[in-house]
Protein backbone atom coordinates (compact mmCIF):
# COMPACT_ATOMS: atom_id res chain seq x y z
CA UNK A 1 0.00 0.00 0.00
CA UNK A 2 1.42 3.13 -0.90
CA UNK A 3 2.03 5.45 2.15
CA UNK A 4 1.86 8.95 2.36
CA UNK A 5 3.42 11.96 3.96
CA UNK A 6 1.20 15.28 4.95
CA UNK A 7 3.71 18.25 4.37
CA UNK A 8 3.25 21.78 3.57
CA UNK A 9 4.57 23.55 0.63
CA UNK A 10 5.03 27.35 0.23
CA UNK A 11 3.16 28.30 -3.42
CA UNK A 12 5.32 31.37 -4.01
CA UNK A 13 8.77 29.42 -3.34
CA UNK A 14 8.39 26.43 -3.30
CA UNK A 15 9.86 25.19 0.14
CA UNK A 16 8.49 22.44 2.06
CA UNK A 17 7.67 22.52 5.77
CA UNK A 18 6.71 19.71 8.10
CA UNK A 19 4.26 21.84 9.88
CA UNK A 20 2.19 24.39 8.82
CA UNK A 21 3.40 28.21 9.84
CA UNK A 22 2.20 31.64 9.11
CA UNK A 23 5.23 32.93 7.52
CA UNK A 24 7.17 31.18 5.02
CA UNK A 25 10.99 31.55 6.74
CA UNK A 26 12.62 31.17 3.01
CA UNK A 27 10.62 33.89 0.86
CA UNK A 28 8.86 35.41 4.47
CA UNK A 29 5.52 35.42 2.48
CA UNK A 30 2.59 35.59 4.71
CA UNK A 31 -0.23 32.83 4.41
CA UNK A 32 1.29 31.09 1.46
CA UNK A 33 2.05 27.34 3.29
CA UNK A 34 -0.70 24.69 2.00
CA UNK A 35 -1.15 21.08 3.17
CA UNK A 36 0.33 18.21 0.67
CA UNK A 37 0.06 14.49 0.46
CA UNK A 38 3.14 12.89 -0.93
CA UNK A 39 4.83 9.40 -1.75
CA UNK A 40 6.95 8.52 1.21
CA UNK A 41 8.66 6.40 -0.80
CA UNK A 42 10.76 7.71 -3.91
CA UNK A 43 10.01 4.05 -6.17
CA UNK A 44 6.80 6.32 -6.38
CA UNK A 45 8.23 8.33 -9.16
CA UNK A 46 9.84 5.76 -11.70
CA UNK A 47 12.80 7.11 -13.58
CA UNK A 48 11.12 8.56 -16.59
CA UNK A 49 13.97 9.17 -19.36
CA UNK A 50 17.14 7.25 -20.41
CA UNK A 51 19.17 10.08 -20.42
CA UNK A 52 22.27 10.15 -22.76
CA UNK A 53 25.76 9.58 -20.63
CA UNK A 54 27.04 12.94 -20.49
CA UNK A 55 31.06 13.57 -20.20
CA UNK A 56 32.89 16.79 -20.45
CA UNK A 57 33.23 18.43 -23.31
CA UNK A 58 35.96 21.40 -24.67
CA UNK A 59 33.68 24.20 -25.71
CA UNK A 60 35.74 25.02 -28.48
CA UNK A 61 34.19 21.20 -29.57
CA UNK A 62 30.94 21.61 -29.61
CA UNK A 63 29.08 21.60 -32.58
CA UNK A 64 26.36 23.48 -32.95
CA UNK A 65 23.64 23.38 -35.97
CA UNK A 66 23.37 26.17 -38.79
CA UNK A 67 19.51 26.54 -37.77
CA UNK A 68 19.32 27.03 -33.89
CA UNK A 69 16.54 29.08 -34.09
CA UNK A 70 12.12 28.44 -35.72
CA UNK A 71 10.84 31.48 -36.90
CA UNK A 72 7.82 31.34 -35.65
CA UNK A 73 6.38 33.49 -38.69
CA UNK A 74 5.04 36.67 -36.47
CA UNK A 75 7.04 39.20 -36.73
CA UNK A 76 6.21 40.75 -33.13
CA UNK A 77 6.96 37.84 -31.28
CA UNK A 78 10.43 36.63 -33.26
CA UNK A 79 11.36 40.20 -32.36
CA UNK A 80 10.94 40.12 -28.41
CA UNK A 81 12.45 36.54 -28.95
CA UNK A 82 15.17 37.32 -31.03
CA UNK A 83 14.35 35.42 -34.19
CA UNK A 84 12.55 32.80 -32.95
CA UNK A 85 12.04 29.59 -30.66
CA UNK A 86 15.68 28.46 -29.77
CA UNK A 87 15.78 24.20 -30.58
CA UNK A 88 15.80 22.76 -27.02
CA UNK A 89 14.72 25.65 -25.38
CA UNK A 90 11.94 26.27 -22.61
CA UNK A 91 9.56 29.32 -23.28
CA UNK A 92 6.89 30.40 -20.30
CA UNK A 93 3.91 32.50 -21.50
CA UNK A 94 2.21 34.21 -18.88
CA UNK A 95 -1.14 36.55 -18.53
CA UNK A 96 -3.92 37.45 -16.72
CA UNK A 97 -6.98 34.97 -18.27
CA UNK A 98 -8.49 35.88 -21.60
CA UNK A 99 -5.74 37.95 -22.58
CA UNK A 100 -4.81 35.91 -25.49
CA UNK A 101 -2.30 33.16 -24.54
CA UNK A 102 -3.63 30.37 -26.11
CA UNK A 103 -4.50 32.64 -29.25
CA UNK A 104 -1.17 33.51 -29.74
CA UNK A 105 0.30 29.81 -28.70
CA UNK A 106 -2.07 28.30 -31.55
CA UNK A 107 -0.99 31.29 -33.84
CA UNK A 108 2.36 30.36 -33.15
CA UNK A 109 1.54 26.15 -33.76
CA UNK A 110 -0.28 27.23 -37.04
CA UNK A 111 2.57 29.59 -38.36
CA UNK A 112 5.51 26.80 -37.65
CA UNK A 113 3.21 23.62 -39.24
CA UNK A 114 2.91 25.78 -42.59
CA UNK A 115 6.44 26.66 -42.37
CA UNK A 116 7.14 22.46 -42.53
CA UNK A 117 7.72 21.83 -38.86
CA UNK A 118 6.15 19.50 -36.86
CA UNK A 119 4.27 20.60 -33.79
CA UNK A 120 2.02 19.41 -30.72
CA UNK A 121 0.13 21.12 -29.33
CA UNK A 122 -0.98 19.51 -25.81
CA UNK A 123 -4.58 21.14 -24.10
CA UNK A 124 -5.24 20.23 -20.56
CA UNK A 125 -8.09 23.08 -20.72
CA UNK A 126 -9.68 22.58 -24.07
CA UNK A 127 -11.18 19.47 -26.08
CA UNK A 128 -9.91 18.67 -29.33
CA UNK A 129 -13.12 19.76 -31.35
CA UNK A 130 -12.77 23.03 -29.52
CA UNK A 131 -9.28 23.54 -30.05
CA UNK A 132 -10.41 22.91 -34.33
CA UNK A 133 -12.87 25.69 -34.20
CA UNK A 134 -10.67 28.25 -32.11
CA UNK A 135 -7.89 26.99 -35.03
CA UNK A 136 -10.00 27.45 -38.27
CA UNK A 137 -10.91 31.06 -36.52
CA UNK A 138 -7.39 32.39 -36.28
CA UNK A 139 -5.80 30.28 -39.21
CA UNK A 140 -5.12 27.75 -41.80
CA UNK A 141 -5.72 24.18 -39.94
CA UNK A 142 -2.43 22.29 -41.43
CA UNK A 143 -1.33 18.54 -41.66
CA UNK A 144 1.43 18.90 -39.55
CA UNK A 145 -0.04 20.54 -36.78
CA UNK A 146 -1.29 17.56 -34.25
CA UNK A 147 -3.23 18.35 -31.21
CA UNK A 148 -3.81 16.41 -28.13
CA UNK A 149 -6.04 16.87 -25.00
CA UNK A 150 -4.24 15.39 -21.94
CA UNK A 151 -3.82 15.93 -18.10
CA UNK A 152 -1.56 13.39 -17.21
CA UNK A 153 2.20 13.90 -17.88
CA UNK A 154 3.58 10.60 -17.99
CA UNK A 155 1.12 10.01 -21.52
CA UNK A 156 2.05 13.28 -22.86
CA UNK A 157 5.85 12.61 -22.65
CA UNK A 158 5.03 9.22 -23.98
CA UNK A 159 3.39 10.66 -27.29
CA UNK A 160 6.35 13.06 -28.09
CA UNK A 161 8.32 9.68 -28.34
CA UNK A 162 5.82 8.55 -30.56
CA UNK A 163 5.13 11.78 -32.69
CA UNK A 164 8.85 12.87 -32.62
CA UNK A 165 7.17 17.06 -33.23
CA UNK A 166 9.87 19.93 -33.28
CA UNK A 167 7.90 22.26 -31.36
CA UNK A 168 5.58 20.94 -28.65
CA UNK A 169 3.14 24.02 -26.74
CA UNK A 170 1.53 22.73 -23.48
CA UNK A 171 -1.54 24.76 -22.28
CA UNK A 172 -1.32 24.79 -19.44
CA UNK A 173 1.40 23.58 -16.91
CA UNK A 174 -1.03 24.39 -13.64
CA UNK A 175 -3.72 21.85 -15.01
CA UNK A 176 -1.11 18.75 -15.91
CA UNK A 177 -0.44 16.19 -13.39
CA UNK A 178 1.95 13.49 -12.31
CA UNK A 179 0.05 10.11 -10.87
CA UNK A 180 3.17 9.11 -8.79
CA UNK A 181 2.25 12.64 -7.03
CA UNK A 182 -0.54 12.37 -4.51
CA UNK A 183 -1.39 16.08 -4.48
CA UNK A 184 -3.72 17.43 -7.20
CA UNK A 185 -2.89 19.49 -10.14
CA UNK A 186 -1.32 23.14 -9.68
CA UNK A 187 0.21 22.31 -6.56
CA UNK A 188 3.88 23.37 -6.22
CA UNK A 189 5.23 19.90 -6.28
CA UNK A 190 2.67 18.80 -9.21
CA UNK A 191 3.86 21.76 -11.31
CA UNK A 192 7.44 21.59 -10.23
CA UNK A 193 8.01 17.85 -11.42
CA UNK A 194 5.45 18.13 -14.23
CA UNK A 195 7.71 21.28 -15.61
CA UNK A 196 11.15 19.40 -14.71
CA UNK A 197 10.50 16.30 -16.58
CA UNK A 198 8.73 17.54 -19.45
CA UNK A 199 11.62 20.00 -19.66
CA UNK A 200 14.34 17.47 -19.60
CA UNK A 201 13.09 15.26 -22.13
CA UNK A 202 12.58 17.89 -24.64
CA UNK A 203 15.91 18.81 -24.34
CA UNK A 204 17.21 16.13 -24.21
CA UNK A 205 15.42 15.76 -28.29
CA UNK A 206 16.57 19.05 -29.08
CA UNK A 207 12.97 19.93 -29.39
CA UNK A 208 11.78 23.33 -28.51
CA UNK A 209 8.16 23.89 -25.80
CA UNK A 210 6.22 26.60 -24.96
CA UNK A 211 4.79 26.35 -21.21
CA UNK A 212 1.56 28.56 -21.08
CA UNK A 213 0.98 29.96 -17.48
CA UNK A 214 -1.06 31.36 -15.18
CA UNK A 215 -1.02 34.28 -13.18
CA UNK A 216 -1.70 34.90 -9.47
CA UNK A 217 -3.79 37.98 -8.33
CA UNK A 218 -0.77 39.86 -7.56
CA UNK A 219 0.20 39.48 -11.10
CA UNK A 220 2.84 37.04 -10.71
CA UNK A 221 3.74 33.61 -12.58
CA UNK A 222 1.86 30.72 -9.91
CA UNK A 223 3.46 27.48 -9.13
CA UNK A 224 7.35 27.60 -7.54
CA UNK A 225 9.80 29.67 -8.18
CA UNK A 226 12.08 27.33 -9.83
CA UNK A 227 9.84 26.77 -12.49
CA UNK A 228 10.81 30.85 -13.57
CA UNK A 229 14.55 29.17 -13.19
CA UNK A 230 14.41 25.75 -15.23
CA UNK A 231 12.85 27.67 -17.90
CA UNK A 232 14.85 29.75 -20.53
CA UNK A 233 12.33 32.44 -21.82
CA UNK A 234 9.55 34.63 -19.26
CA UNK A 235 7.04 36.51 -21.57
CA UNK A 236 4.26 38.28 -20.14
CA UNK A 237 1.33 38.92 -22.44
CA UNK A 238 0.03 42.38 -21.05
CA UNK A 239 -3.22 44.57 -21.89
CA UNK A 240 -7.11 45.17 -20.39
CA UNK A 241 -9.36 42.63 -21.56
CA UNK A 242 -11.63 45.31 -22.76
CA UNK A 243 -8.62 47.13 -24.96
CA UNK A 244 -7.58 45.82 -28.19
CA UNK A 245 -3.80 46.25 -27.76
CA UNK A 246 -1.55 43.78 -25.94
CA UNK A 247 1.84 44.27 -25.00
CA UNK A 248 4.12 41.08 -24.81
CA UNK A 249 7.12 42.12 -22.38
CA UNK A 250 10.45 39.96 -21.96
CA UNK A 251 11.42 39.25 -18.82
CA UNK A 252 14.37 36.60 -18.34
CA UNK A 253 15.99 35.42 -22.48
CA UNK A 254 19.12 33.47 -22.26
CA UNK A 255 19.58 33.78 -26.05
CA UNK A 256 18.70 37.24 -26.63
CA UNK A 257 18.13 40.94 -25.01
CA UNK A 258 14.93 41.37 -22.48
CA UNK A 259 14.16 44.73 -23.49
CA UNK A 260 12.54 44.36 -26.47
CA UNK A 261 8.68 44.43 -26.36
CA UNK A 262 5.77 43.20 -28.94
CA UNK A 263 2.68 45.40 -29.54
CA UNK A 264 -0.70 43.23 -30.83
CA UNK A 265 -3.74 44.14 -31.55
CA UNK A 266 -6.60 41.87 -30.85
CA UNK A 267 -9.05 41.15 -33.95
CA UNK A 268 -11.84 38.38 -34.14
CA UNK A 269 -9.16 36.58 -36.50
CA UNK A 270 -6.74 36.23 -33.48
CA UNK A 271 -3.50 38.95 -32.38
CA UNK A 272 -2.14 40.88 -35.23
CA UNK A 273 0.68 42.54 -34.79
CA UNK A 274 1.78 46.20 -35.30
CA UNK A 275 5.20 47.17 -36.68
CA UNK A 276 4.96 50.73 -36.27
CA UNK A 277 3.23 52.01 -33.01
CA UNK A 278 3.59 55.59 -32.86
CA UNK A 279 0.53 57.54 -31.79
CA UNK A 280 -1.09 54.40 -30.67
CA UNK A 281 -1.66 55.32 -27.69
CA UNK A 282 -2.35 58.56 -27.48
CA UNK A 283 -5.71 60.47 -28.99
CA UNK A 284 -4.87 64.10 -30.42
CA UNK A 285 -8.43 65.36 -29.54
CA UNK A 286 -7.43 65.29 -25.91
CA UNK A 287 -4.48 67.05 -25.78
CA UNK A 288 -6.27 70.37 -25.67
CA UNK A 289 -7.83 69.38 -22.48
CA UNK A 290 -6.49 69.99 -18.83
CA UNK A 291 -4.45 66.95 -17.53
CA UNK A 292 -3.81 65.05 -20.65
CA UNK A 293 -0.01 65.38 -21.62
CA UNK A 294 2.06 62.97 -24.26
CA UNK A 295 5.72 61.60 -23.21
CA UNK A 296 8.06 60.04 -25.46
CA UNK A 297 8.86 56.17 -23.87
CA UNK A 298 11.80 53.72 -25.02
CA UNK A 299 10.79 50.32 -24.47
CA UNK A 300 13.77 48.31 -26.65
CA UNK A 301 14.68 49.77 -30.07
CA UNK A 302 11.55 51.54 -30.25
CA UNK A 303 9.87 54.93 -28.85
CA UNK A 304 6.03 54.68 -27.99
CA UNK A 305 4.35 58.09 -27.67
CA UNK A 306 1.78 57.86 -24.53
CA UNK A 307 -1.08 59.93 -23.40
CA UNK A 308 -0.74 60.16 -19.45
CA UNK A 309 -4.37 61.76 -18.19
CA UNK A 310 -4.59 63.47 -14.41
CA UNK A 311 -7.48 64.57 -12.69
CA UNK A 312 -7.25 66.47 -9.71
CA UNK A 313 -10.87 67.39 -7.20
CA UNK A 314 -11.57 68.21 -3.68
CA UNK A 315 -11.29 65.93 -1.66
CA UNK A 316 -15.17 64.81 -0.18
CA UNK A 317 -13.83 62.48 2.39
CA UNK A 318 -11.47 63.28 5.50
CA UNK A 319 -8.26 61.55 3.69
CA UNK A 320 -7.49 61.77 0.01
CA UNK A 321 -8.08 59.18 -2.47
CA UNK A 322 -5.05 58.18 -4.99
CA UNK A 323 -6.07 55.94 -7.90
CA UNK A 324 -3.13 54.99 -10.41
CA UNK A 325 -3.48 53.30 -13.74
CA UNK A 326 -0.58 51.87 -15.97
CA UNK A 327 1.63 53.65 -14.36
CA UNK A 328 4.04 53.14 -11.49
CA UNK A 329 2.76 53.64 -8.30
CA UNK A 330 5.81 54.63 -6.12
CA UNK A 331 6.96 56.86 -8.80
CA UNK A 332 3.69 58.25 -8.93
CA UNK A 333 3.74 58.99 -4.84
CA UNK A 334 7.28 60.26 -5.47
CA UNK A 335 6.00 62.71 -8.04
CA UNK A 336 2.75 64.07 -5.43
CA UNK A 337 5.06 64.35 -2.49
CA UNK A 338 7.89 66.73 -4.71
CA UNK A 339 5.11 68.93 -5.85
CA UNK A 340 4.35 69.32 -2.26
CA UNK A 341 7.50 70.09 -0.58
CA UNK A 342 9.49 71.54 -3.35
CA UNK A 343 6.64 73.67 -5.10
CA UNK A 344 4.34 74.08 -2.55
CA UNK A 345 1.15 72.95 -3.83
CA UNK A 346 -1.09 71.62 -1.10
CA UNK A 347 -2.18 68.02 -2.93
CA UNK A 348 -3.34 66.42 0.35
CA UNK A 349 -6.88 67.23 0.17
CA UNK A 350 -6.69 66.46 -3.63
CA UNK A 351 -8.12 63.33 -5.10
CA UNK A 352 -5.75 62.74 -7.76
CA UNK A 353 -6.37 59.81 -10.45
CA UNK A 354 -3.46 58.82 -13.14
CA UNK A 355 -4.04 57.39 -16.09
CA UNK A 356 -2.44 55.66 -19.26
CA UNK A 357 -4.53 55.66 -22.28
CA UNK A 358 -4.67 52.51 -24.03
CA UNK A 359 -4.23 50.48 -21.00
CA UNK A 360 -1.06 49.80 -21.49
CA UNK A 361 1.39 49.79 -17.94
CA UNK A 362 4.58 52.26 -18.46
CA UNK A 363 7.37 51.90 -15.62
CA UNK A 364 9.86 53.74 -17.19
CA UNK A 365 11.20 56.52 -15.24
CA UNK A 366 11.25 58.70 -18.21
CA UNK A 367 7.23 59.15 -17.45
CA UNK A 368 7.86 61.40 -14.37
CA UNK A 369 7.96 65.10 -16.10
CA UNK A 370 5.21 64.65 -17.94
CA UNK A 371 3.35 62.97 -14.74
CA UNK A 372 4.07 65.83 -12.54
CA UNK A 373 3.15 68.40 -14.97
CA UNK A 374 -0.31 66.39 -15.89
CA UNK A 375 -0.98 67.03 -12.47
CA UNK A 376 -0.18 70.47 -12.40
CA UNK A 377 -2.60 71.36 -15.22
CA UNK A 378 -5.10 69.55 -14.25
CA UNK A 379 -4.91 71.38 -10.31
CA UNK A 380 -4.27 74.60 -12.22
CA UNK A 381 -7.33 73.61 -15.02
CA UNK A 382 -4.61 74.79 -17.85
CA UNK A 383 -4.21 72.54 -21.04
CA UNK A 384 -0.89 72.40 -23.34
CA UNK A 385 -2.33 74.88 -25.91
CA UNK A 386 0.56 72.85 -28.07
CA UNK A 387 1.88 69.60 -29.27
CA UNK A 388 3.98 69.39 -26.76
CA UNK A 389 6.00 66.32 -25.69
CA UNK A 390 7.19 65.94 -22.46
CA UNK A 391 10.14 63.19 -20.81
CA UNK A 392 12.61 63.15 -18.03
CA UNK A 393 13.24 61.50 -14.86
CA UNK A 394 12.61 63.99 -11.44
CA UNK A 395 15.15 63.22 -8.59
CA UNK A 396 14.01 63.64 -4.95
CA UNK A 397 15.57 67.09 -5.01
CA UNK A 398 13.73 67.99 -7.78
CA UNK A 399 16.41 67.59 -10.31
CA UNK A 400 15.18 66.48 -13.75
CA UNK A 401 17.86 63.71 -14.93
CA UNK A 402 18.89 62.67 -18.19
CA UNK A 403 17.54 59.58 -19.86
CA UNK A 404 18.98 56.68 -22.76
CA UNK A 405 17.68 57.31 -26.45
CA UNK A 406 16.92 61.18 -26.06
CA UNK A 407 17.80 61.20 -29.87
CA UNK A 408 15.25 58.84 -30.61
CA UNK A 409 12.33 60.37 -28.57
CA UNK A 410 12.58 63.78 -30.11
CA UNK A 411 12.92 62.31 -33.83
CA UNK A 412 9.46 60.18 -32.58
CA UNK A 413 8.39 63.51 -31.75
CA UNK A 414 9.35 65.37 -34.50
CA UNK A 415 7.98 62.48 -37.10
CA UNK A 416 4.59 63.03 -35.12
CA UNK A 417 4.42 66.71 -35.81
CA UNK A 418 5.11 67.58 -32.76
CA UNK A 419 6.41 71.31 -32.67
CA UNK A 420 8.12 71.38 -29.05
CA UNK A 421 9.74 69.51 -26.97
CA UNK A 422 10.64 69.67 -22.65
CA UNK A 423 13.39 67.60 -21.72
CA UNK A 424 16.69 67.60 -19.24
CA UNK A 425 18.99 69.74 -19.75
CA UNK A 426 21.96 67.30 -19.66
CA UNK A 427 19.91 66.14 -23.19
CA UNK A 428 20.97 68.89 -24.80
CA UNK A 429 22.34 67.28 -27.64
CA UNK A 430 19.55 65.26 -28.81
CA UNK A 431 17.96 68.37 -30.55
CA UNK A 432 21.19 69.01 -32.72
CA UNK A 433 19.87 69.67 -36.15
CA UNK A 434 16.21 68.83 -35.39
CA UNK A 435 13.53 71.33 -36.98
CA UNK A 436 11.43 70.46 -33.42
CA UNK A 437 12.25 73.26 -30.59
CA UNK A 438 13.63 72.29 -27.67
CA UNK A 439 12.85 73.70 -23.93
CA UNK A 440 15.89 72.36 -21.43
CA UNK A 441 14.88 72.05 -17.65
CA UNK A 442 17.30 71.06 -15.03
CA UNK A 443 14.73 71.42 -12.29
CA UNK A 444 10.84 71.24 -11.48
CA UNK A 445 10.98 74.75 -10.63
CA UNK A 446 11.30 75.61 -14.57
CA UNK A 447 9.16 73.11 -16.00
CA UNK A 448 6.29 73.93 -13.97
CA UNK A 449 7.14 77.71 -14.41
CA UNK A 450 7.39 76.97 -18.07
CA UNK A 451 4.45 75.36 -18.36
CA UNK A 452 2.27 77.85 -16.70
CA UNK A 453 3.81 80.63 -18.72
CA UNK A 454 2.81 78.92 -22.23
CA UNK A 455 4.60 77.72 -24.94
CA UNK A 456 4.01 80.25 -27.61
CA UNK A 457 6.87 82.09 -28.99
Amino acid sequence: MLKLLTQYACQSCGAIFPRWQGQCATCEEWNTLEEEQVAKSPKSLPLMLAKKERVPIALKDVIVGDELAFPTGISELDHVLGGGLIKGSATLLGGEPGIGKSTLSLQVAQHLAISGLRVLYVSGEESVGQLHMRAARVGQVHPNLMVYAELDILKIIQALRTTKPDVVILDSIQVVFHPGIASVSGTVNQVRQCAQELITYVKEQDMAVVLIGHITKDGQLAGPKVLEHIVDVILYLEGERDQHYRLLRCFKNRFSTTSEIGIFEMKPTGLEGIANPSGLFMDERTLNSPGALVSALSEGSRVLLVEIQALVVDSGYGMAKRTFLGVDINRANLMIAALEKLLGFRLSTKDIILNVVGGIKIIEPALDLAMMLAIVSSLKDQSVGQKVGFFGEVGLTGEIRPVSNAEKRVLELEKMGFDYVMLPEKNHSACQGKQIKPIYVSHVREAVTYFLRGFEG
